[in-house]
């Protein structure tokens, strides 16, 4: 009879729930990772979850901010190709009175005042290059030669202005080397100077930058008089660049 009740009693614990049950532990919750952003400082539609290159204008993209969100990856980063048709164009909020009267040089050594010299009442187009740069500048370069070329077809006056990321190697003697490469002609003045005073102009305009290599592919646009200012892509088509150049040179 001992036996029996042993059997029945183990038979009771063996099927009872406390017994069949399984401990669980509730799954862990998956945390996103943060994770780093990175974005082309001239088009910052283009991001990636890892560090490449623009596939728009082939700048670095560069860290902006840390987001728990899953960010899908740039499509390959690192295909510069654009449909240069369309420009990259924001309106904006820059104003005149932040350009400074720094002094600088043009490629003929002869010292301007920035602002007054090459700013004040003009319609302006201004880029930014460097003379030993074999990336991108020679193709901002020679997209405003063809800028000169069209808007002097359309009759307008624009003074188009390219500022040296590079002043210490970049002298007046190479710079007007390079212009003459890129047949400019007069009312396209190449900038040099002081680092100080071209990191003031730099700072000023948006665009500074620690290493010359990450300057931006853009062109600032505007008119002093109307204190009307346009961003656009250094890359995108001439007659495109021109047009906004014509109009913010309607404005009075």
């Amino acid at each position: 009879m001992s036996k029996v009740l042993l059997l029945i009693i183990a038979g009771v614990l063996f099927l009872s729930p406390a017994a069949t049950a399984q401990t669980t532990r509730p799954s862990a919750t998956k945390k996103s990772q943060p994770k780093v952003v990175y974005a082309c400082p001239m088009h910052p539609d283009v991001i990636s979850t890892k560090r490449g290159k623009c596939r728009k204008c082939g700048m670095d993209l560069r860290p902006t901010k840390t987001v728990v969100a899953e960010v899908p990856p740039e499509t390959n980063p690192v295909d510069p190709v654009a449909d240069p048709s369309i420009p990259k164009t924001e309106s904006s909020s820059f104003s005149a009175a932040k350009i400074p009267h720094a002094r600088v040089l043009d490629q003929n050594g002869k010292q301007l005042d920035f602002y007054n010299d090459l700013i004040k009442g003009k319609s302006v187009a201004i880029n930014f290059v460097f003379t030993t740069c074999t990336a991108i500048c020679p193709s901002l370069t020679a997209t405003f030669h063809r800028v000169q070329q069209e808007a002097r077809a359309r009759g307008l006056d624009v003074q188009l202005i390219s500022v040296s990321v590079d002043p210490t190697v970049d002298t007046p003697e190479r710079l007007q080397e390079y212009a003459k490469k890129f047949k400019a002609e007069p009312g396209w003045t190449f900038v040099t100077g002081d680092k100080a005073e071209i990191d003031s102009i730099l700072q000023a305009l948006g665009v500074a930058i620690s290493n010359k290599n990450d300057h931006t592919p853009m062109v600032l646009i505007g008119n002093e008089v109307a204190d009307s200012w346009t961003r656009t892509y250094g890359l995108s088509s001439p007659k495109s660049i021109v047009d906004l150049i014509a109009g913010a040179a309607s404005l009075k």
